[in-house]
């Protein structure tokens, strides 16, 4: 048979097959196709990179808020700290865009701690860890008040005011620099790798103890600025054996309907204003009411003020969607977190909650809305790590996790207090980071082995040394297009959610070994991309398991909630021969009390 035969006469099915593998682009290009789509030619010498390794005591990860406060209470007590972060200090994932911070403060609040508690447990229909909850209120004040310290209150850009006890304390901060692999010797967490985009370099970190401040994440959506949070550390502490909650949840952040994939013009002028504090004015928002109506009743939505609306009405005005807490009143009568109406008046100087937008809706969201912005993240601070105690600590030795890197449960599975965001980061990272100089002092060393280097130099640059592949930018689309459809995430049913794992688990099993990179820019994406991948499987099978409905998890098969079956958090964690092994932890218990 001549060549040219060959490429005409071979099937759908064989050609299918021989893409299958990495092996089958050599098989395709022999066949006489080309293959320029797949192929990656490559932009850096990967057998001359340079491997740097560096040791601290307290290595923290991430430089937001929850990252700030690790590092510097970490150093106040004692330990020697080391900062690395993805972007900039101050200025990369979701803080910029917080300009709320709650602070509790007990000579001008009329409600004590514990009814504020309560009033959360009661919006957050039980969701909530009361430990958390407490934590908040007792610290927020004295966090604040540090910030103010430092200037915080009087710029929209917080870089200048982070870096300053930073700098006061010589704490080391490494910048663009993208860690991939947490790294865990006897059971115990040992330090990180990763690589400096800069640098262009391999990075091993030794450290006695690992805080993870990574933030959340999505599916890199457009409309809320949170594109360039992945999930990085929970997949990472999740594949070292860490026990990850709260995927089932769903953050219901809106999208301007004129020109939705801008997220930052949407939010008006909210990235100028200073951040301001905000007093206890309990809630139950950024669910999936609006997600509900636009499924029932269609496209683009029009915004009022936030829980306008008691319940989420359906066709013809039926109270058939997501339902709220019977008797919560919400605290609608001021501009959030207050203002002159309830007295609470910012110090001079300091920055005001920026104005509503159109019809009482958040600022610059008035009009019409669409859902979707923040596809791929739950509530804040209800997924992440799962905390076995109060101290921030996971079930890994050595391994602490704040803000919305800990699934603290701290505001439980909905939106309750505004500013608690930002507070319970400032406040988190503050524990965390004492709670792990304090570990540190009963560790006398910390070694890397050169076999564990190399094995994970070999992972980190593996998109690099793949001939042809998948670009992570293609992969990504692909997962976009499964996940982010409101019938398949927030209004969920048991048909959707295993179609849309069946396509989830053939990008975990074919593509993701294939994404490949040219340059260290693509390196990070293509990490990036595997950890969203991940992250969406546990997504879709916490929405398959909890056979409810409660807070922001909506079912369509399952529209009531079964207090009988699921006053419990679902709790993922990689079993040996690496599948993902579920359990339900009662709320109000920790991990080692659930039966």
């Amino acid at each position: 048979m001549k060549k040219q035969d060959k490429k005409e006469n071979i099937s759908r099915r064989k050609f299918m097959a021989l893409a299958g593998g990495a092996a089958s682009f050599a098989a395709i290009s022999a066949l006489g196709m080309p293959i320029e789509w797949a192929s990656n030619e490559l932009e850096v010498d990967i057998d001359t990179l340079g491997v740097d390794k560096l040791s601290t005591d307290v290595l923290v990860i991430g430089s937001g808020m929850a990252g700030l406060f690790a590092a510097v209470k970490a150093h106040d007590a004692g330990a020697k700290v080391l900062m690395v972060s993805k972007g900039r200090l101050g200025a990369s994932g979701q803080t910029p865009f917080a300009k709320g911070i709650f602070a509790y403060d007990p000579e001008n609040e009329i409600v004590g701690i514990d009814e504020f508690v309560e009033k959360v447990s009661f919006s957050a229909i039980g969701t909530n860890n009361k430990a958390y909850t407490r934590q908040l209120a007792e610290h927020s004040l004295a966090r604040v008040n540090e910030l103010r310290e430092w200037g915080f209150f009087n710029s929209s850009l917080y870089n200048k005011s982070f870096s300053k006890p930073i700098e006061e304390r010589n704490i080391p901060v490494h910048e663009r620099v993208t860690i991939t692999h947490l790294i865990k010797e006897d059971e115990s967490v040992v330090g990180a790798a990763g690589f400096s985009i800069d640098e262009q370099k391999v990075l091993f970190y030794e450290a006695k103890s690992v805080i993870l401040c990574t933030g959340a994440g999505g599916v890199k959506p457009n409309g809320f600025p949170i594109c360039d949070l992945t999930h990085d550390g929970t997949i990472m502490a999740y594949n070292i054996g860490a026990k990850v909650t709260g995927k089932e949840w769903n953050d219901g952040h809106p999208g301007k309907s004129e020109n939705p994939a801008a997220c930052y013009d949407g939010w008006g002028d909210m990235f100028e204003q200073k951040p301001s504090t905000t007093r206890i004015e309990i809630r139950h928002d950024l669910g999936v009411e609006a997600n509900y109506m636009a499924y029932a009743n269609g496209n683009p939505l029009k915004m009022g003020p936030p829980g306008a609306s008691k319940n989420s009405a359906g066709n013809n005005g039926k109270n058939d969607g997501p339902q709220r807490p019977e008797g919560l009143v919400l605290s609608d009568d001021g501009p959030p977190g207050g203002g002159e109406k309830d007295g609470n008046r910012p110090p001079k100087g300091e920055g005001r909650r920026p104005p509503k937008g159109g019809d009482g809706a958040p600022p610059g969201m008035g009009g019409g809305i669409v859902g979707g912005s923040s596809a791929g993240m739950a509530i804040h601070k209800s997924e992440g790590l799962v905390p076995i105690n109060d101290k921030c600590e996971s079930n890994i030795p050595g391994l602490y996790a704040a803000g919305d890197a800990l699934g603290s449960y701290m505001s439980g599975a909905i939106y309750t207090q505004i500013g608690s965001s930002l507070a319970g980061s400032a406040v988190q990272g503050g524990v965390a980071g004492e709670a792990a100089a304090a570990y540190c002092k009963n560790i006398k060393s910390i070694s890397i082995s050169k076999s564990k280097m190399k094995e994970l130099k070999a992972e980190i640059l593996a998109p690099m040394k793949r001939e042809a592949g998948y670009s992570p930018a293609w992969v990504t689309q692909t997962l976009q297009g499964i996940m982010i459809p409101n019938f398949v995430l927030y209004i969920k049913k048991k048909s959707m959610l295993k179609g849309a794992l069946a396509y989830i688990e053939e990008l975990r099993d074919h593509h993701m070994p294939m994404l490949k990179a040219a340059n260290f820019h693509e390196l990070r994406l293509a990490h990036e991309t595997a950890n969203m991948i991940i992250s969406a499987e546990m997504k879709l099978k916490a929405s398959l398991m909890r056979t409810e409905s409660r807070c922001s998890h909506y079912r369509l098969d399952y529209p009531d909630m079964d207090n009988e079956n699921w006053q419990a958090w679902i709790n993922i964690q990689k079993g040996e021969d690496g599948s993902m092994q579920f359990e339900k932890q009662p709320f109000g218990q920790w991990p080692n009390e659930a039966v």
